[in-house]
């Protein structure tokens, strides 16, 4: 008698009980599965973009506008610096990759060099004895803002895709500067891709009111810019605007859409954390009467009068066009800036056609390869092998139950590698079978050959097993999308076989000697 623990039974059968129950809301749509009790599973199997179509966008981080930014910075710092140690320059201009000026009087290098080292210890600063200076980050800080950038850019994409509720995103780095960004179900790219095209640099800066708003015209300490409304891609109006900033969006907590009860015009309501708050409230109390720009990208969405005090950090956006507007500017606001500009290297959009025929083909492929295996293995081994195609069919149940639990998205190389692991899951049979006839044949009785035939083929099956999951591994680790889709599939089909071909057949055969008492194997 073939003696299997009571535990391992019990184990065995809650494993294949709770594969039929996990995979079991495939079966229904989502609004059947609603009316189902809360504690039943509803997560089933996600369709990828190749399946059930959806939006592709390849992003490139912008690293020449960010450095650009981060030298503007750099020539404020020189700027101030020099000034309040009363150091004369000429020429303070920004050049590709750095910052150059000339010093008035050429003995006043080191002094200059010492202040502007320990204003900014990120720089290397380089001079002549003439008295010129150029400032330029070294090369360790610069990849040190490369990859802190990317990553950020990432989280930012991130967090806009989630808010616009887009189910099953994939977003992921794609060599040193793009970001790859998958939507599932998304059939018209365009507000997306507006919304990660966008900046978000939100800003509160004062209105110079002294100054004539000219495009074009440099003024020092402050900045002409558009207005958000344009017509006929004309700026309807321009403002000028100190450079100096109130706050910025880092202080939001809090960003909603809303209707002017006054007006029933669409708004952005918002709201700064205590910081904010506080200096929101010290800005606008010492500057009653004066106008204030609310800022987004370089462009002015509006410009309100300070009629009193804005105390307790809460505010609202008008000039707004539309709720579409509205809802997305408060979305952005919400998710916070990127750090860098990002460009739409290329958008794709694979239609539901494609997904429909895509599944067409890989449960076709599917089911022949199903029913291919099955009939081999009934012909080859008999009622061993009519075992070995009921732990199959328990294999692709755990299978699609795995997938749906880790809510995991199915690609075609997925539907591929699923194919794959049906001619693989029944291979750890074969081994057992025929290890067992080969133990019959020296002679061996029936529950010893049976016995021997399992725990001698393990070696084998266990070898092959790991060296193709190395495989797979390695194909997961240096992979993206579609490819790690397989590997992941392929993976699990290997680790859910090992129970199902060895465990599960093991539990059957010993039912059907403890029920039949059989006295010859049918193999």
């Amino acid at each position: 008698m073939i003696h299997i623990p009571l535990w391992k039974t019990l184990l065995t059968i809650g494993a294949c009980l709770l594969g039929i129950v996990f995979v079991s809301p495939n079966f229904f749509t989502h609004k059947q599965l609603e009316k189902f009790p809360s504690w039943f599973p509803k997560n089933q199997v996600v369709l990828g973009l190749d399946l059930q179509g959806g939006a592709h966008l390849l992003l490139e981080v912008d690293f020449e506008a960010a450095l650009k930014d981060q030298l503007h910075n750099l020539t404020d710092v020189v700027r101030s610096t020099l000034r309040k140690e009363r150091i004369g320059y000429t020429g303070l201009s920004l050049k590709k990759d750095f910052v150059a000026f000339t010093l008035r009087d050429p003995s006043d290098r080191e002094k200059a060099t010492s202040l502007l080292t320990k204003a900014d210890k990120e720089i290397e600063i380089s001079s002549t004895p003439e008295g010129e200076m150029t400032l330029r980050f070294n090369e360790a800080t610069l990849n040190e803002k490369k990859k802190s950038a990317l990553t950020q850019s990432i989280e930012i994409v991130r967090r806009r895709v989630d808010e616009m509720g887009t189910a099953e995103p994939s977003i992921q780095r794609q060599g040193e500067d793009r970001i790859l960004v998958q939507l599932p179900g998304l059939q018209d790219p365009t507000r997306i891709k507006n919304l990660l095209g966008k900046t978000a640099k939100l800003q509160f800066r004062f209105v110079d009111s002294s100054v004539a708003a000219e495009p074009g015209k440099m003024i020092p300490g402050v900045d002409i810019l558009p207005s958000q409304e344009e017509h006929n891609g004309v700026p309807l109006n321009y403002f000028a605007v100190k450079k100096a900033v109130i706050l910025s969006g880092e202080n939001l907590i809090y960003a909603q859409p809303a209707f002017d009860p006054q007006f029933n015009r669409p708004i952005v309501e918002f709201a700064f954390d205590s910081i904010g708050a506080k200096k929101f409230g010290e800005a606008t109390t010492n500057n009653v009467g004066k106008r204030f720009a609310i800022i987004l990208d370089d462009k002015v969405i509006c410009a309100p009068n300070i009629n009193e005090p804005i105390l307790g950090g809460k505010g609202s956006i008008s000039g707004i066009g539309d709720v579409q507007e509205a809802q997305d500017l408060a979305l952005l606001m919400r998710a916070g800036a990127l750090p860098v500009p990002l460009k739409v290297l290329e958008e794709r959009t694979v239609g539901p056609g494609l997904g429909a025929d895509s599944i067409a083909s890989g449960e076709f492929a599917t089911v022949i390869g199903i029913l291919l295996v099955v009939t081999f293995m009934f012909i080859a081994y008999s009622f061993f092998g009519l075992i070995a195609n009921i732990a199959v069919i328990f294999n692709l149940i755990l299978l699609f139950a795995a997938l749906s639990v880790t809510h995991a998205t199915l690609t075609l190389p997925g539907i591929a590698g699923i194919a794959l692991t049906i001619g693989m899951a029944v291979d750890a049979n074969v081994l057992i079978n025929e290890r067992i006839k080969e133990e019959l044949r020296h002679g061996r009785k029936m529950l010893s050959a049976i016995d021997a035939g399992y725990s001698r083929a393990m070696t084998t099956i266990t070898d092959s097993n790991l060296t193709t999951l190395i495989g797979v591994s390695i194909l997961y680790y240096f992979g993206t999308g579609p490819t790690r889709g397989f590997a992941v599939t392929t993976a699990l089909g290997i680790l859910i076989s090992m129970f199902t071909a060895i465990i599960l057949t093991k539990q059957i055969v010993a039912w059907w000697i403890q029920w039949k008492r059989p006295t010859r194997l049918p193999i």
